[in-house]
């Protein structure tokens, strides 16, 4: 009886260290994304552009295997942080990656801190998310970054009045501000600043609103995913005919929508990080990629900020021989710079925000379909939130 329980406390010791050892050679990432619900679209974006970098680049890296673990938090905060826990706690998930929206990512910074598990947000863009926790180090943008260029473009082009319209949270806050401020101490006018809610939004009233106000543009930030909706009541009010100029940051005319907007959208100048039109060889061979591996589904930004953070994953991994310590990745990621399908990219050290090109787009038929096509770009923006000392 002895030697059988022996044998047997032998046995589930052997396969106790052989589940170690699998752990060992396994790194968990946890992907925290809106898979349902009206950011959807964020998630599968995302989703897919993180699953095409595994597939193109192995899912091995140095020595370990990738292990990707996609969970749907419906793009609510206390359902992130409680998968935010679980993937930790129970997948011992090593570096988590997504975060659809600011909250989202919000809602995990003090746990990122707890257990120090870097934090990659590909989505997400108030400027303040990085401040949050300094295992925080984002892939997507920032809203100064795209904003405030086209303050400028304005400026520049005689586009002296403009009404603001917004979504009430972090992002469009951000986009409000970095527009705002520099088009008025360059000698614009803002005639009116008008937020809609984050959640059931009617752009309806509001739009009525711009109409009234008759400004020479409005200059709009909507989640990514909202933007069809948007273009829908701009065309219902009448403003695509009214004269007034549409611009804003990028995700208005966001690439996975964009087709289906229609020709009321051609002429919408926008600034941004990423066009599925970006001429370069890097870009092209991703959308081919992309659409290849996704029944034609064209990539958006989303599906650009998910593609680099595993990108910058895989580079930390390489450069920490495979430790998954925490700071070690973290440390590995800071001033990082390769070449993205959006142009150079780096990890500033200082903030752990992306350095990065931001272009300025108008929407233009291209062989029968809709493109944001590229006129002008701002080279290596830093986020001007943190550069302005805040």
């Amino acid at each position: 009886m002895l030697k059988t329980l022996l044998a047997v406390g032998v046995a589930a010791s052997a396969i106790a260290a052989s589940a170690a050892l699998a752990d060992d050679n396994t790194v968990t990432i946890g992907m925290i994304l809106p898979m349902t619900g009206p950011s959807a679209s964020t998630g599968k974006q995302e989703q897919a552009g993180a699953q095409l970098y595994i597939h193109e680049h192995g899912d091995t890296v140095a020595g370990k295997k990738i292990q990707l673990i996609v969970k749907d938090d419906t793009g609510a905060p206390d359902v992130t942080k409680r998968l935010a826990e679980e993937l930790i706690g129970n997948d011992k998930a090593k570096v988590l990656i997504g975060f659809g929206l600011t909250p989202l990512a919000l809602a995990v910074a003090p746990i990122a801190t707890e257990a120090k598990v870097p934090e990659i947000v590909s989505a997400a863009g108030t400027a303040m998310i990085t401040e949050k926790s300094p295992f925080i180090v984002r892939t997507s943008f920032t809203l100064p970054q795209a904003a405030e260029p086209m303050a400028r473009w304005c400026l520049k082009n005689n586009i002296r009045k403009v009404a603001t319209l917004v979504t009430d949270y972090g992002p469009g806050v951000d986009a409000e501000k970095w527009f705002s401020e520099p088009f008025v101490k360059g000698g614009g006018t803002v005639v009116e600043k008008i937020r809609v809610p984050l959640k059931n939004p009617d752009f309806a009233p509001f739009l009525q609103r711009v109409s009234d106000d008759k400004p020479d543009a409005v200059f709009v930030f909507v989640p990514s995913g909202f933007g069809a909706a948007f273009m829908k009541e701009f065309v219902d009010r009448g403003l695509d005919k009214s004269g007034i100029k549409l611009i804003g940051t990028g995700d208005v005319t966001d690439d996975d929508l964009l087709p289906s907007m229609g020709d009321a959208a051609i002429g919408a100048v926008t600034t941004h990080h990423y066009s599925a039109a970006h001429d370069s060889p890097e870009n092209k061979a991703f959308v081919a990629d992309f659409e290849k591996a996704n029944n034609g589904m064209r990539p958006n930004f989303m599906a650009v900020g998910a593609y680099d953070g595993m990108a910058l994953i895989y580079h930390a991994l390489e450069a920490t021989k495979g430790s998954t310590d925490g700071q070690a990745l973290i440390d590995a990621m800071k001033g990082a710079k390769w070449t993205s399908p959006r142009g150079p990219v780096e990890i500033d050290p200082a903030t752990r925000d992306i350095i990065q090109n931001i272009y300025v787009r108008k929407v233009e038929k291209v062989n029968g379909q809709l493109y944001n096509v590229e006129f002008d770009k701002i080279e290596a923006v830093k986020d001007p939130f943190k550069a302005a000392g805040n």
